[in-house]
């Protein structure tokens, strides 16, 4: 007879157990999986069903072989840790383990299938064998949800059904966003969510369906709960912050990163969780903090990757903070590794725009010519449409030889390559996170025409940086500026309100001869807005 099983992982208060807090379980959330495994065998399983809906995949992966390691021929087990092996949102998936873990319940899927003990079961079964199967990755990706589709609607009771189903949405374009898909999974997914409010995928797909710009304001009742949903699981509490970034809520994206990067901060490294924390220091104008934080990752650095990501974060450092003369602007060409490296063409954009800001121009043009070798791509390879790893590279050098004309003396020219890079750059599909861009070009093009005399379009420009990233600390600068210039005072003191509340607890001014503490915050950003 198949038990029903509802599994809640919380940590037993200290009054309750004896037991240290170190050995006791995770909260990982809640679900309703009913399987045929064993009973020393099914809880194994639902943990591991739970850290795989908060892609933590390897901890999943372990719970999994422990329900394999009970009960041997539990097939639910195998299903799990198949599943593992594909991330549909990051667009990754390794067949050949999918496929070999697969091949450990039986040699071919006839007699994996036969060993499914319930129709149910059966039925996800067939469904990872159709991820797994023969042909390209979209192919098989597309005969899954359609295999999910089915499933889910044999079992409408069946939440892991409806949330693997929404899952399997997300990832159906191959990690580029398609809203009507994305607002279809979240749609199913929200569903789950109010039928268990402790569901951890139902929260996480919904935050995947609508981290961006427009969307997010749907999300943002999951983010919040997805906080104490699953604390035991470090992607959980980064996830949140896609819905909190994507709405310049900088207090929570700077809270949940550190959170999600681990109590001893002596030890964190570069990459996801903490390429988001450096980025919402930035913003918050709390730039020692993200000093301090870069020099930390320098320390902690372990493979070719963290070198590309610390190069990434100390190019943002450069380009956010505006330190154009600082030893981190002075370093970057060397920091940044060599062309073809991660990182690469970051390091050699803003070595090229603190130079020209600066007013050096051998040094800028040093810069835009190792970008031009590097990016190895013909500029007019590149369309509007094209997705990231393709065009962003030419979006940087295309902001950097406007600044070279600008500098030049030739201002047309340069505004004329600045359109061409914000088309390229509206053209992109949305990437949730700091921007792909580190300059996003209509903010760089806001700024060049306020240059130039020229407010109102740059009130327009710096508006539309507003729209693709929100509360983004320089677009509102830049906005205030533009609309205190043009006469719209009315836009300026609300940009002018929105910078100061995004920069409540920037770094305090260290001129000896202005005032410090909340006064100097508040002298910097005046100064900052121009003293309008």
């Amino acid at each position: 007879m198949r038990n029903r099983i509802r599994l809640i992982l919380l940590a037993t208060a200290a009054a309750a157990s004896s037991a240290p807090l170190a050995a006791q379980a995770p909260r990982l959330g809640a679900i309703n999986f009913p399987t045929s495994g064993a009973p020393a065998a099914r809880p194994h399983f639902v943990t591991g069903v739970l850290y795989l809906h908060s892609f933590e995949y390897g901890a999943a992966a372990r719970e999994f072989r422990e329900a394999q390691r009970l009960d041997p021929d539990f097939a639910m087990a195998y299903w799990g840790e198949a599943m593992t092996a594909t991330h549909p949102v990051w667009n990754e998936q390794d067949a050949e383990a999918g496929r070999a873990t697969l091949a450990r319940l039986a040699p071919t899927a006839a007699a994996r299938g036969a060993g499914a003990r319930t129709p149910r079961e059966r039925a996800y079964l067939d469904a990872v064998e159709v991820l797994y199967g023969e042909g390209p990755k979209p192919r098989r990706d597309t005969l899954y949800a359609a295999a999910m589709e089915r499933l889910a609607g044999t079992y409408p009771d069946d939440q892991e059904a409806q949330a693997f189903y929404a899952l399997a949405l997300l990832g159906l374009n191959q990690g580029v966003r398609d809203v009507p898909t994305y607002m279809r999974a979240g749609a199913i997914a929200q569903a789950v969510f109010r039928a268990n409010p402790d569901h951890p995928g139902a929260a996480h797909y919904i935050i995947h369906a609508f981290d961006d710009p427009t969307h997010a304001p749907l999300g943002l009742h999951a983010a919040r709960a997805y906080v104490h949903i699953a604390p035991g699981a470090a992607h959980a509490q980064h996830m949140t912050t896609h819905i909190f970034l994507a709405m310049g809520m900088w207090d929570e994206v700077v809270a949940q990163n550190e959170v999600a990067s681990g109590a001893d901060r002596g030890r964190w490294r570069p990459g996801h969780y903490t390429t988001w924390l450096v980025y919402g220091y930035l913003q918050q104008g709390r730039y020692a903090q993200a000093r301090r934080l870069l020099e930390t990752l320098g320390g902690n650095l372990a493979g070719a990757h963290a070198h590309g990501v610390l190069a990434n974060l100390r190019a943002r450092y450069v380009v956010d903070a505006e330190a154009w003369d600082g030893p981190e602007a002075q370093g970057l060409a060397a920091a940044g590794g060599a062309p073809g490296e991660d990182g690469y063409e970051y390091a050699m954009f803003a070595a090229g725009l603190a130079a020209a800001r600066r007013g050096d121009s051998a040094a800028a043009e040093q810069a835009l010519a190792a970008l031009t070798r590097a990016r190895g791509i013909a500029a007019a390879a590149v369309r509007v449409g094209d997705t990231g790893n393709r065009v962003v590279p030419v979006i940087l050098e295309t902001e950097l030889r406007a600044l070279r004309r600008l500098g030049g003396g030739s201002p047309e020219d340069a505004v004329a390559l600045l359109r061409e890079a914000t088309a390229l750059e509206d053209g992109m599909p949305f990437e949730f996170g700091p921007p792909v861009v580190v300059k996003p070009s209509h903010e760089l093009f806001g700024e060049v025409l306020l240059q130039l005399g020229r407010p109102q379009d740059a009130q327009v420009e710096f508006q539309r940086a507003l729209a693709l990233a929100p509360r983004r600390a320089l677009a509102l600068r830049g906005l205030a500026r533009a609309a205190a210039a043009a006469g719209d005072t009315a836009t300026a003191a609300r940009a002018g309100e929105q910078l100061r509340d995004v920069r409540h607890a920037a770094d305090p001014m260290t001129d000896p001869t202005r005032p410090t503490g909340a006064l100097g915050d508040r002298y910097r950003i005046e100064r900052e807005l121009g003293d309008q």
